[in-house]
């Protein structure tokens, strides 16, 4: 199986468990489940505090992610081709 273009680190809950950071599709899929779950008003409050910390987690990295991308489309050369982005640079 090739290997994936992502990034993946594994980080720790406070409970213990490892998860691994997501990509952009990845984070949004997850956060779009925890939204629907949360307003399905079915989940115990441990688990619905849980999903509130992991949406966070998620949102901000979509954030993230997606202000990347916005300042590498900014980033053109005078033949108006894509540059890398420079997250070193200010």
């Amino acid at each position: 199986m090739p290997a994936s273009k992502t990034k993946t680190t594994i980080t720790s809950d406070p409970a213990g468990s490892s998860k691994s950071v997501p990509n952009y599709e990845q984070a949004f899929s997850e956060l779009e489940q925890i939204v629907s779950q949360m307003e399905s008003g079915q989940m115990p409050l441990e688990a619905s505090l849980e999903a509130y910390k992991r949406g966070n987690l998620l949102l901000d990295l979509c954030q993230k992610s997606l202000a990347e991308i916005e300042q590498q489309v900014k980033i053109l050369n005078e033949r108006q081709q894509l540059m890398p982005f420079n997250t070193q640079a200010e």
